[in-house]
């Protein structure tokens, strides 16, 4: 699955992402294959907006289309 598809409030790994050039953009906030980030909300037809620790971040979804992830199952 990829970033434009998580559902609001769920917490997931950054899995893969294939394109150098959307590797080394999400690098500059913290982030990279391994991380636990939070869908906190998504724009319609807009960014996807996601928590890194203490920090929110708006992601184009032409952008968060090339980012594979996984849910993380609580409980």
């Amino acid at each position: 699955m990829t970033l434009d598809l998580a559902s609001i409030g769920n917490k997931l790994i950054i899995d893969k992402i294939d394109d150098e050039k959307v590797k080394i953009q999400i690098l500059r906030f913290g982030i990279s294959e391994g991380s636990l980030v939070k869908c906190v909300d998504k724009l319609p037809k807009g960014p996807v907006i996601i928590q890194n620790r203490m920090q929110e971040i708006a992601i184009g979804r032409k952008l968060a289309e090339k980012i594979k992830i996984r849910e993380v199952k609580e409980g």
